[in-house]
């Protein structure tokens, strides 16, 4: 068995003296994994770190082993991401998320918008919002996606201003007013046609609860699991960052 792609890398640990086991998220193959020989001598760990775009050719003798990567780097992220904080909690956010999907299953819109966050996990006001949408993105991969289009209880697609944490379904202001203490608030730069603006510290915060609620109950509690401690460190991160843009 062999095939050849590109992708992202989302991990890396040791594997005996010298070898590593490397975890990328690819184009066609979804997240998968690898062995590199040497892949803990002091030249391959460049090349290895997270958030680095990599083309790969994998090998195995059957499709279900483990298999061998032969690495080549595209794109060298890591050097430029790990000067920025919330660049590194919000990649390690991230591949928490992806590491959620099944491995080797294709799932190539996540790929694509994985690959711009990457691009961009380093400006501070860019960052949040995109980290956002991207999980945003996973849900609606995995079958949970959020009906953010129109109101749910008048069909319109004007002033929409909440989500109902039962539907996942967006609300309009005025139908939301007698129930705003049982609604999410929806932040604009999540609807379409309002997300011109630079979101403030309280729209990010808005949007991390937004898609924390929904991760927590869809993907993180039925596998018994807490959300990792690095999206906290991250949303304190971006808020503190969408406050200080907002004061430039």
């Amino acid at each position: 068995m062999e095939w050849t792609d590109e992708g992202t890398i989302i991990g890396l640990k040791a594997h005996g003296e010298s070898a590593a086991i490397l975890e990328v998220m690819t184009r066609d193959h979804g997240r998968h994994l690898g062995l590199v020989r040497g892949g803990r001598s002091a030249k391959a760990q460049a090349p290895l770190q997270p958030g680095n775009s990599v083309s790969l050719t994998w090998r195995a003798r059957l499709d279900e082993h483990l298999g061998e990567y032969k690495v080549e780097l595209l794109t060298s992220h890591a050097a430029r991401l790990i000067e920025a904080p919330v660049a590194l909690y919000g990649l390690a956010t991230v591949a928490g998320l992806l590491r959620l999907l099944p491995e080797r299953d294709p799932h190539p819109g996540l790929y694509e918008g994985f690959s711009v966050l990457i691009a961009h996990l380093d400006e501070p006001r860019l960052a949040p919002a995109l980290v956002v949408r991207f999980e945003l993105a996973m849900l609606s991969e995995l079958g949970f996606g959020l009906d953010l289009a129109r109101c749910a209880a008048t069909g319109s697609t004007d002033d929409l201003s909440h989500v109902s944490p039962k539907s996942g379904k967006a609300v309009s202001r005025p139908a939301a007013q007698p129930y705003l203490d049982r609604l999410l608030a929806l932040p604009a730069f999540l609807v379409e046609g309002q997300g011109g603006r630079q979101p403030s510290a309280a729209d990010i915060l808005s949007g991390f609860a937004l898609t924390g609620f929904f991760l927590r109950r869809h993907l993180f509690e039925p596998r018994g699991l807490q959300e990792p401690p690095e999206r906290a460190r991250l949303v304190e991160l971006a808020t503190r960052a969408a406050a200080n843009s907002s004061t430039d």
